[in-house]
């Protein structure tokens, strides 16, 4: 059994991913109805069974030897088609220029518009987008080993530097040149202040915050950010900072502070599917991976929620392992078990 597929060790967890309807489990098992003589993909929309009528499968042959027959509505037998077609479209981005759908669907044997949603069902992008995803992680990986940031940006595909920054406006927050040069060029504003949780650091730039951490100070700081210019304090991030204290004493709170945070694609695939987690529940590595688009990808989910350069906001707090234990956290377990004790009690 892969890591990826521990997560489903038990019927208790496949059964929660059916009652989610949740698309990015299809292939990992079927559902057997035994009272209609039917199984489906764990997505499928047709009115859940009851319980006592459901048995799991690791495939649909396993379920046919038991006498069942495939679903007419969520066709369980054609995820591993979908899944031969998005590992070869996969391949197609990475090896050439951001093919078209049409090229996508020669390649397939799908229609381009069938394609798009089979892809984004399965990765949670469009193809384009994915393409888009694909050049941004090259050209940041590029920039952080290169002596010339112009020759990392047409080594990740860009045509001219001009596409580069127009694609990274809003994105990277620092300039590409920052980037590479530990923030040069960048100011960072931030101080330190008593919660009742212990001393945090909260720093931001002028696109949001990026480091907000638990017993770090300025050196710290320095050591990530070594060429920017470090403010402290400061009536012009008071607000912000007001804002990142009632994150922390109300979890739940701060949702809307804006963050300047980058990582790969699939870092931030993830990042993202923390945000969505709702305040006082939690979700496995295994579930935040198949979140982003990989479900295999479980010990890197779990290097991505180890990458988060702002705790609290991005709620790495809210992973636990698969048995329900805390797991993990760069700032200890008392920590991370009050931010979840507040949260339950804030929405219980």
């Amino acid at each position: 059994m892969t890591n990826g597929e521990t997560a489903f060790a038990t019927d208790e967890t496949r059964w929660a991913a059916v009652m989610r309807r949740d698309r990015a489990f299809d292939g990992r098992f079927v559902t057997g109805v035994l009272s209609t003589g039917i199984y489906c993909r764990p997505s499928c929309a047709a009115r859940h069974p009851a319980r006592r009528n459901v048995r799991f499968f690791a495939d649909g042959a396993q379920a046919q030897a038991a006498g069942l027959r495939p679903c007419k509505r969520c066709l369980p037998d054609d995820v591993a088609r979908d899944e031969a077609a998005v590992h070869a479209a996969i391949d197609a981005i990475r090896a050439g220029d951001s093919p078209t759908l049409e090229e996508l669907g020669a390649i397939t044997g799908y229609s381009p518009t069938h394609f798009s949603r089979v892809f984004k069902r399965a990765i949670g992008l469009s193809p384009a987008a994915f393409a888009r995803a694909l050049k941004e992680e090259r050209a940041r990986e590029a920039l952080s080993g290169v002596k010339h940031v112009t020759d990392a940006i047409y080594d990740a595909g860009y045509a001219a530097p001009s596409r580069f920054y127009a694609a990274m406006e809003g994105k990277m927050g620092m300039s590409a040149s920052a980037w590479k040069n530990g923030g040069r060029g960048t100011t960072i504003r931030w101080a330190v202040v008593d919660t009742t949780l212990g001393a945090m650091l909260v720093a931001a730039t002028d696109k949001g915050v990026c480091r907000l951490s638990f017993e770090e100070g300025e050196d710290a700081l320095r050591a990530r950010f070594p060429e920017a210019e470090l403010v402290e304090g400061g009536a012009e991030f008071s607000g912000l900072l007001r804002r990142a204290i009632e994150a922390v004493e109300h979890p739940g709170a701060g949702a809307d502070i804006p963050l300047d945070v980058q990582g790969t694609a699939f870092q931030e695939a993830c990042w993202q599917a923390l945000r969505e987690i709702p305040p006082g529940e939690t979700r496995s590595y295994s579930e935040i991976a198949a979140a982003a688009g990989n479900p295999k990808a479980v010990r890197a989910a779990g290097s991505a929620n180890g990458a988060n350069n702002v705790a609290v906001l991005v709620p790495c707090h809210r992973v636990v392992r698969s048995d329900g234990s805390l797991g993990g956290y760069a700032y200890g377990p008392e920590i991370k078990a009050e931010l979840l004790r507040r949260e339950k009690d804030s929405t219980g």
